[in-house]
């Protein structure tokens, strides 16, 4: 995560952006990312590419990272594009970041900013530029790629054990819109009969634990 954060600053540095039509997120498994993230100052150049914090966990993987703009939806319908998208979770087959995407693949989280920048997968990093300066010289992925040292060095600054203490010691108290919600309580699910996410399966009403019953077939 710190050479995506890293290799983002070195493309800002560069006069590098992601194209228009490029929707980033960015959901990190854990707060710790963010605070080291800020605590390395890479934070706002990945923001500056528009991978700006949007949640933890499970959010691009399931399509939280929200929808994409009219015109390239209206794009990809009229044109019957293949669009990709490219994450760094698991989640890379179809249907499941957005319905539009049809090549779904998984990258490294430096691969993914690195992505983002040349605008396509259709590429060669290695003969391809991903993009130009603010002088309108090409830029190689290796002219931005952060050495292994330059990681490390800045991992062993930034990352201490403290980072990871001070943030799980307030997972119970941190987020007091969440702790507000009403819940019901005990040791079923109760099931509400006006919910759209999720129902009360029909088979189940006859059924009991003594003697099962047959299911009818439909």
């Amino acid at each position: 995560m710190l050479q995506a954060g890293i290799l983002a600053k070195n493309a800002v540095e560069k006069g590098l952006k992601t194209a228009p039509y490029i929707k980033t997120s960015l959901s990190p498994g854990s707060g710790v990312v963010t605070a080291y993230f800020e605590a390395s100052g890479v934070d706002k150049y990945l923001d500056q590419l528009g991978f700006t914090t949007a949640g933890y966990g499970c959010m691009t993987c399931i399509g939280n990272s929200g929808d994409l703009s009219d015109a390239i939806t209206n794009a990809v319908n009229s044109g019957d594009l293949v669009v990709a998208s490219v994450l760094s979770g698991n989640r890379n087959f179809e249907g499941r970041v957005h319905p539009l995407t049809r090549a779904n693949y998984l990258a490294s989280p430096p691969l993914v900013v690195a992505y983002a920048l040349a605008g396509t997968v259709d590429i060669d990093f290695e003969t391809q530029p991903i993009g130009k300066d603010s002088e309108g010289k090409d830029v190689f992925l290796r002219d931005i790629w952060p050495s292994r040292k330059q990681v490390s060095d800045i991992s062993a600054s930034v990352i201490n054990a403290k980072l990871f203490s001070d943030f799980y010691s307030t997972t119970l108290t941190r987020n007091q819109r969440w702790n507000n919600l009403v819940a019901p309580a005990g040791e079923l699910f109760e099931w509400t009969e006006t919910s759209t996410y999720i129902h009360y399966p029909p088979f189940f009403k006859e059924m009991t634990r003594e003697e099962p019953t047959t299911i009818p077939s439909v």
